[in-house]
């Protein structure tokens, strides 16, 4: 392709990297300042088109996001949108910018909880997710050079002190004796500042930003990276313990013996407090998430919603359906009313560290009295990009055939005599993820035999 006119790149976005949610790809196999530059331009002309004029910008703690941010403000600018830019910032910082500076969207240079070369882009129009065909619009943009054209300004503005106030504002959850877990990812510097001033006692580690992600990979979803945290939680007698992913919009718990409080669980905890303020609201969860959890909102009074995986879709039902929470198996809790609607880990521990507080119980009482079901994590099962999709409707036509009871809102979900089962194509890597619960380990084995089945037959291996 031509040089863009004063950018000295080669402006394109490869197809892999236009994702469900975002742009991701691998540094820089799929994702180099050439497509930083274009995604920069393309989001530009969207905003000036929507009427808008200023976009915040922010970037988490990997080692390429400057060399992408730089790029992407190039593009934004060459446009004509005035930038501001927070810096080093978590997302959910970059979220509260565009809520409350009067900007008319928002780019994180990011790559979440992804490994540590891939990095890409989250974005937000006017106060809503630019995600799915807005996506693949700004590709289909860059190939054509359909952009406006202009000389955009940019500022620096520092906004990590009004975001952590933001998040004290109102607080009482309580004192408390918590470890929190940073991973060398960009929710540091927040925690450092919010724990100075929360009350109780609180020891932080890795909270120093380091894209190398020296002591574990920053994705509290996998228990073994929450290993850390477990020991700190145990040699300091603490009451219960956080962890975030890389950029801050995902939150994992351990309790006071070190167990995990995974994602539908935390969601559960959350649930009580919102619907004793908004009684009978629906409260939005995503496919992977236990039955447990759904029961526990229809037995609050509430109205429990599935609905699909996925930071960008979640916030959305969200929103459409004026829910005050929602939350992800992921660890993405999303809270509306006095929040902004959007995703928040450390938000988050602030709500959780409430919740304990009006429960009047410890949280490893509250975690001991949940529902006993056995079942297996999240997992992913690598295959080919271009044949998840494929795998996933073969197997729900061969579901149809055989009359199995199925919820087709994200992939599969399969009803059981002994419990469910999920099968779907992962929307940020070459997988497809899988899901299983039952009410005893004999259930469970009949459950994943099933499961196992219906992939074996498309020649794949759990």
């Amino acid at each position: 392709m031509t040089p863009d006119p004063g950018a000295g790149r080669i402006a394109a976005i490869h197809p892999s990297a236009c994702r469900e949610y975002d742009v991701r790809g691998t540094v820089p196999e799929t994702l180099d300042e050439g497509a930083a530059y274009a995604v920069g331009r393309g989001f530009a002309t969207r905003i000036r088109r929507a009427g808008g004029t200023r976009v915040v910008v922010g970037r988490d703690g990997r080692l390429s996001s400057p060399m992408l941010e730089a790029a992407l403000v190039d593009g934004l600018t060459d446009s004509g949108v005035d930038v501001v830019r927070i810096g080093l910032s978590p997302t959910p910082m970059v979220y509260f910018a565009e809520a409350t500076l009067g900007v008319d969207g928002a780019v994180q240079v990011t790559g979440s909880h992804n490994p540590r070369d891939d990095n890409g882009f989250k974005m937000v129009l006017r106060h809503r997710p630019f995600f799915g065909e807005d996506v693949q619009d700004l590709a289909r943009m860059a190939a054509a050079r359909d952009w406006t054209e202009g000389a955009g300004s940019v500022e620096q503005v520092d906004i990590l002190d009004a975001y952590v106030d933001r998040l004290l504002a109102g607080y009482a959850g309580g004192e408390y004796r918590i470890g929190w877990d940073c991973g060398s990812g960009a929710a540091g510097p927040v925690i450092e500042k919010l724990v100075q001033r929360l009350p109780g006692e609180h020891h932080t580690l890795f909270t120093d930003v380091d894209g190398h992600f020296p002591h574990h990979h920053p994705d509290p979803t996998v228990e073994a990276n929450l290993d850390a945290l477990k020991r700190l939680v145990a040699d300091r007698r603490l009451d219960f313990g956080f962890a975030f992913d890389g950029d801050g919009d995902r939150i994992g718990a351990i309790d006071g013996q070190g167990r995990v409080i995974w994602g539908d669980q935390i969601l559960m905890l959350l649930a009580g407090p919102a619907l004793t303020e908004h009684p009978g609201a629906p409260i939005v969860a995503d496919v992977k998430a236990s039955q447990a959890l759904f029961d526990h909102i229809e037995g609050l009074g509430g109205r429990p919603v599935m609905w699909k995986t996925g930071h960008s879709l979640m916030k959305t039902k969200v929103l459409e359906t004026a829910a005050p929470l929602g939350g992800e198996m992921s660890g993405h809790m999303f809270f509306a009313g006095e929040w902004y609607g959007f995703d928040d880990a450390h938000y988050a521990a602030i709500r959780l560290i409430r919740s304990v507080h009006l429960a009047g119980r410890s949280m490893t009482e509250l975690r001991g009295a949940m529902p006993l079901m056995v079942d297996i994590p999240e997992t992913r099962i690598t295959v080919a990009e271009a044949d998840k999709f494929a795998i996933v409707d073969r197997v729900a036509a061969a579901l149809a055939r055989d009359g199995a009871e199925v919820n087709d809102t994200d992939g599969v979900r399969v009803r059981t005599a002994d419990g469910w089962w999920l099968l779907r194509a992962s929307n940020t890597q070459a997988a497809l993820t899988v899901r299983a619960e039952a009410g005893d380990r004999a259930g469970l084995e009949r459950v994943l035999a099933e499961l196992d089945g219906y992939l074996a037959a498309q020649g794949v291996r759990r």
